[in-house]
């Protein structure tokens, strides 16, 4: 197996391998983007179409369908290939399924354009986590991570403000059209920029030392803490990506602009958290801090602190439920810094993939869940008060996983080895 190489100073990233880490940030802003622009446009999807608000839940949900379940097989993909160019296949596939979308005039070709969205954009993170995870160290992964966790809080921001003013004074079809065809572009510098040599194991690898069973991981009480964990902090990401324009303009009263102004600059704030959170965990660790206190308190902390200001802004307020919003997601970014360079220690490179594979799996089962549970509460209550009370809920569930079902943050000793 040829050596795994990472950086030997854990203040500084290479030149070249800082750019490949931009890149891949603003991979993850774009994937965002892509992910949660129906969101922006349901409003006036919905009239266009005549779809009930249960169906319109089912239409949000449809990405994490073929996304969640998709994961095991991503995870396994860049384990065994050239992960580099895995992820550029998936990433053209989701950018023209982007694309298309702006052309359908049917709810079955919406549905089914959501559902290749979602297959192309499930081999993201295990390629994140396996890129992050063969070059850069420990003392360097909360940076890292953090600015993937800074491209997934502006994407949405992005898509919020700007996407949100152009579809109110465009519409959503060229918002579509335009965003999928220009998101293309971003091959060109990846394929100059990628990592090189382009870290993989041989295929002759499998089941060999460092890579596990999917036995031996489903024993591991570390891997149903990262999974659990994930599925809470994605419960809270996407309700507020699927159904909070719709609840801020049809329960709220918000203009299109006004609601873009708030979710914008909420979730730019969180991207901005999220850099200097990552930042201050690796200096913090630097110091001499236990790798395990930092990650376990940026994560489930920032994850609790933003169910309960989530939960809060369903408050009957404007002000207030406004400024509790925008710390709900300025906490969510603090937590998405530190969780995947969790997973990326106790993995270990050769395992990163698998692990992050299935742990993605099994956390955007809350992307199927939270736009179909909101639909269905908003249906038969005809408010949104109780699904901010599940959001806040959910949040606190998994704080206690990262804290209390995780072990010291650790390589885990694979038995194979």
């Amino acid at each position: 197996m040829s050596p795994i190489i990472v950086p030997t100073s854990p203040s500084r990233i290479p030149p070249r391998l800082f750019i490949a880490l931009v890149l891949l940030g603003l991979s993850v802003f774009i994937n965002y983007i892509d992910r949660g622009n129906l969101a922006i446009a349901a409003p006036f999807l919905q009239s266009e179409l005549s779809i009930s608000p249960s169906r319109l839940g089912l239409l949000l949900s449809a990405f994490f369908w073929t996304y969640a379940l998709s994961q095991l097989i991503s995870g396994w993909l860049v384990d065994r290939f050239n992960v580099n160019l895995v992820f550029a296949a998936g990433f053209a596939l989701w950018s023209v399924a982007t694309a298309l979308t702006g052309v359908v005039h049917l709810f079955a070709l919406l549905f089914a354009l959501r559902l290749l969205l979602g297959l192309g954009e499930s081999v993201a993170y295990p390629s994140y986590g396996k890129i992050l995870a063969l070059n850069f160290s420990d003392e360097q992964r909360g940076l890292a991570n953090s600015v993937l966790g800074s491209g997934l809080l502006l994407g949405p921001g992005f898509g919020f403000l700007l996407g949100g003013m152009l579809i109110a004074r465009l519409g959503w079809r060229p918002f579509f059209l335009s965003l999928g065809f220009l998101s293309l572009l971003w091959l060109v510098p990846w394929f100059i920029y990628m990592p090189r040599p382009a870290q993989k194991l041989p295929a002759s690898s499998s089941g060999s030392v460092g890579v596990p069973s999917l036995l031996e991981f489903l024993r591991l009480p570390d891997a149903w803490g990262t999974c659990l964990g994930l599925f809470a902090n994605n419960y809270v990401s996407y309700f507020l990506i699927t159904w909070l324009p719709y609840y801020l303009v049809r329960e709220r009263n918000f203009s299109i602009a006004g609601m873009a102004r708030l979710t914008g600059g909420a979730y730019l704030l969180g991207s901005l958290a999220s850099l200097v959170a990552g930042w201050l965990s690796d200096r913090w660790i630097a110091s001499g801090a236990s790798l395990t206190v930092v990650r376990k308190a940026v994560t489930g902390g920032g994850v609790g602190l933003c169910g309960v200001f989530v939960g809060l802004a369903g408050v009957d307020h404007p002000v207030y439920g406004s400024v509790a919003l925008v710390l709900g997601v300025i906490f969510f970014g603090v937590a998405a810094s530190n969780l995947w360079a969790i997973t990326q220690t106790l993995a270990g490179p050769a395992a990163t993939g698998r692990w992050t594979g299935f742990q993605n799996f099994f956390g955007n089962l809350a992307g199927i869940l939270a736009p179909a549970v909101t639909g269905f509460v908003l249906q038969r209550t005809g408010h949104f008060y109780w699904a901010f009370v599940i959001v806040a809920a959910v949040a606190l569930a998994g704080t206690a996983c990262w804290f209390f079902l995780i072990g010291p943050i650790a390589p885990v000793a694979w038995r194979r080895a």
